[in-house]
């Protein structure tokens, strides 16, 4: 599983016109489930999305995690991330998984994330979707459990 997370002072995701997820200060998480995930690599996910220390503490230091302030959490699916990009001129979705097994371990995450954090939002699998955000930083960091 893949994640690129983005530190944002707001970030929101629509579809149709219609703002289907929101949050103020915290993180925005781009999810890919790649073709070998389970249950172990969502929850070592989970783990890392709520305790990876991107936020300042007293002395400008990233030494907080999104479990210690209190900030919302957009997960948004997106197989694009699993792309192979090495070579050519147009991605291989190859080492993504398949739009069922995607699926499944997404909303797995999703659930897992509802149950141990305030506060998570989410977009709309498989949709169109538009995201807005406001990064703070900017903070980007790409996280693989793999």
């Amino acid at each position: 599983m893949i994640a690129l997370i983005q530190r944002v002072l707001s970030a929101s995701v629509s579809v149709s016109d219609e703002t289907v997820g929101a949050i103020g200060p915290g993180l925005l998480a781009l999810v890919a489930v790649q073709p070998d995930d389970g249950e172990t690599q969502t929850r070592r996910m989970l783990e890392r999305l709520l305790g990876y220390r991107v936020f300042a503490d007293d002395h400008g230091k990233m030494n907080r995690s999104l479990t210690d302030t209190g900030g919302g959490l957009l997960l948004v699916s997106q197989f694009t991330l699993a792309a192979d990009t090495r070579s050519g001129m147009r991605p291989s979705f190859t080492s993504a998984a398949t739009p069922e097994h995607g699926r499944r371990w997404f909303d797995r995450l999703l659930e897992l994330a509802r149950v141990s954090h305030p506060g998570v939002e989410t977009g709309r699998f498989g949709a169109h979707m538009v995201i807005q955000l406001v990064n703070d930083g900017p903070v980007t960091f790409w996280l693989d459990t793999g």
